[in-house]
């Protein structure tokens, strides 16, 4: 009878203690296979999977965290096409082209907010308007590549291949959220 009831009670002890001794797994966390499903559909998973490597929450993201970082990502980017967009209109003479980089810089500055707030309504399970919001913020970038490819005018291949990066962030947040 001892017996039984050391064992009943190393058991209940046992059970109590499980959580604080190993933690508890409510949310399936971001080990690589994880990174790698979430990434698989996109257009470029390689680059996909480099940015969420990127942030040091990503072991401990689950599937909505990984596209929250993503989407951080994504702001990191816009934060550094405005700043490119502001340095190239400060050295440009032309009022035209000048004109055009300070759009461009202040639309990449309202994507940097957008994508704050999609990162928002992500936690909050409101997936369509993450994606619409997504949307929004893409929708500078690709106004600001048309408004160059229209005068003509090549942007810096620096620029140009941020701005692809942007484009392939942008299309992996969207195959993510699209999973939900």
């Amino acid at each position: 009878m001892a017996s039984f009831i050391h064992r009943a009670l190393f058991l209940v002890l046992f059970s109590a203690l499980s959580p604080i001794l190993f933690g508890t797994h409510s949310h399936v966390k971001a080990d690589d296979s994880l990174i790698k499903l979430q990434c698989r559909n996109s257009e470029t998973p390689a680059l996909c999977i480099q940015c969420i490597h990127s942030d040091p929450a990503a072991p401990q993201a689950d599937k909505v965290g990984i596209a929250a970082i993503v989407i951080n990502c994504l702001r990191s980017h816009s934060r550094i096409l405005a700043s490119n967009m502001t340095k190239m209109a400060s050295r440009e003479d032309d009022e035209r082209l000048r004109s055009a980089y300070q759009s461009c810089s202040k639309g990449f500055l309202k994507a940097v907010k957008h994508l704050l707030k999609v990162v928002s309504v992500l936690k909050m399970g409101d997936y369509d308007k993450a994606n619409a919001g997504v949307m929004s913020a893409l929708e500078y970038e690709l106004s600001c590549g048309a408004a160059f490819e229209e005068s003509k005018r090549k942007l810096p291949g620096l620029v140009v291949y941020e701005m692809r990066v942007y484009e392939a962030l942008s299309e992996a947040a969207f195959r993510i959220i699209d999973r939900f």
